[in-house]
């Protein structure tokens, strides 16, 4: 499985997203799912599946599908 495929998986799992729903417009202001809880669920997936650790900052600026990207690449993971 690729990173790609990891990354939007958390999505799945996270939301029950379809995956041709992710991209630019999956964020926090367009997924009516998406609370606090949601955003934790994302980063503590995003952590045990990529074997890192996030920084607060980063935690709180995980607001959309895209925002997650750019912060993995943050911690040198390529998707």
């Amino acid at each position: 499985m690729t990173n790609l495929e990891k990354y939007n998986d958390i999505f799945v799992q996270v939301f029950g997203a379809d995956i041709a729903q992710l991209g630019d417009n999956y964020r926090k202001e367009t997924v009516a799912a998406w609370d606090s809880v949601h955003q934790l669920n994302i980063i503590s997936l995003m952590e045990e599946t990529f074997d890192l650790m996030l920084d607060p900052e980063d935690i709180m600026a995980c607001i959309s599908y895209n925002a997650g990207k750019e912060i993995l690449a943050k911690y040198d993971i390529e998707l």
